[in-house]
């Protein structure tokens, strides 16, 4: 199976490349499952000095990413996917006015073949590369970091993780929160008894549909609480199970 592959293009590639050595996006690497590829976006400027940004025009505080080097990189990546592939589904831009990552959109890039992602920094990017480059934006939240290095790994983690494969238990990836629009369940593991406090009971009952009705009354009763926005095609909440006065000691 050929692997997915996944061009990261960035200002400052160290801060990508560190956590793609580690942990399952190590192991998906390792496993031919994902090819990750992070490039440096000076080695494409042409300006003695590898300068990638400039002030903007009209005037205002910070700097922008100069249209020549993204160009030049991305037109290359294209390139090389005409001759070799598969071809580029997606070059997407992390940008904060983008569209907010969630879990059915990390679903569905994780079924591509091959993405692109553009990393912005400083002040953001000229708008060009975001017109004639760029087929999808990607915020993962109402907030501003200093890059898009760290959003870019956010975003390949989230997908990474779904390819078949990447996890030891096929299933994880099923159970996680927000993969059908709710929380999870609280979770438990050994000591049944820390502290005085105690495991509940149902999960030590051996009852598997005692279990997932206890589940089930736990992700909806969480998730009314904490997202009560993400219950809108779940209907009315239950009052949760006979077991919730169970669950603390």
């Amino acid at each position: 199976m050929q692997p997915m592959i996944i061009d990261i293009i960035a200002a400052l590639p160290d801060i990508v490349r560190g956590p793609l050595n580690q942990s399952i996006l190590k192991r998906a690497v390792s496993a031919n499952l994902a090819e990750i590829r992070v490039h440096d976006l000076r080695q494409f400027s042409t300006d003695p000095h590898r300068q990638i940004d400039d002030y903007p025009f009209g005037g205002g505080a910070g700097m922008i990413l100069k249209p020549e080097p993204i160009f030049a990189c991305i037109e290359s990546l294209q390139n090389e996917a005409e001759k070799t592939g598969p071809p580029i589904d997606e070059i997407i831009f992390l940008t904060p006015d983008g569209d907010l990552l969630n879990q059915p959109m990390a679903n569905e890039l994780s079924l591509k073949k091959r993405l692109v992602l553009l990393a912005g920094h400083y002040k953001g990017v000229d708008q060009r590369v975001r017109d004639q480059l760029i087929t999808r934006e990607i915020s993962i939240g109402d907030y501003v970091l200093s890059g898009g290095e760290l959003p870019a790994l956010v975003l390949v983690d989230a997908v990474v993780r779904l390819l078949p494969g990447v996890l030891g238990d096929a299933c994880s990836a099923l159970t996680d929160s927000f993969q059908d629009a709710l929380l999870d369940a609280p979770t438990y593991t050994r000591p049944a008894s820390f502290r005085d406090l105690e495991v509940p009971s149902v999960l030590r009952s051996g009852d598997h549909h005692a279990i997932s009705t206890w589940r089930e009354a736990e992700r909806l009763k969480k998730t009314s609480q904490r997202r009560p926005n993400l219950l809108e095609d779940h209907g009315p909440v239950s009052g949760g199970s006979e077991t919730d006065s169970k669950t603390e000691s």
